[in-house]
């Protein structure tokens, strides 16, 4: 898993208004697409991602504003298991051996 973090988009950045995510929940995301528009104090900033895998999670939502370096979403690997999934889920119970049937 990936977190992304707000990036630093000018000099004078100190803090960034997610304008409008481009990806969703469970899309598939490939190094270069445009994942987020980022408001920053001069412009709106397309940001692209560095990692490609599915996108897990949005963490700070359109019109919300988070610090540079603060997470704002979270990549999964493309077709690999979640470690939290895998942990939920139970590990399969051993088969019990079958007790002959007895005739009367």
């Amino acid at each position: 898993m990936t977190e992304i973090l707000m990036p630093r988009l000018s000099d004078t950045m100190e803090e960034g208004v997610i304008s409008s995510w481009q990806k969703q929940p469970g899309d598939e995301v490939a190094v270069g697409d445009v994942l987020v528009d980022i408001e920053t104090d001069k412009a709106v900033m397309e940001y692209e991602a560095y990692e490609a895998g599915v996108l897990e999670k949005i963490l700070v939502g359109e019109g919300e504003t988070a610090a540079i370096g603060a997470p704002i979403a979270v990549i999964a690997p493309k077709g690999g298991a979640r470690p939290e999934a895998a942990a939920a889920e139970p590990a399969p119970a051993p088969a019990a051996a079958a007790e002959p049937a007895q005739s009367t």
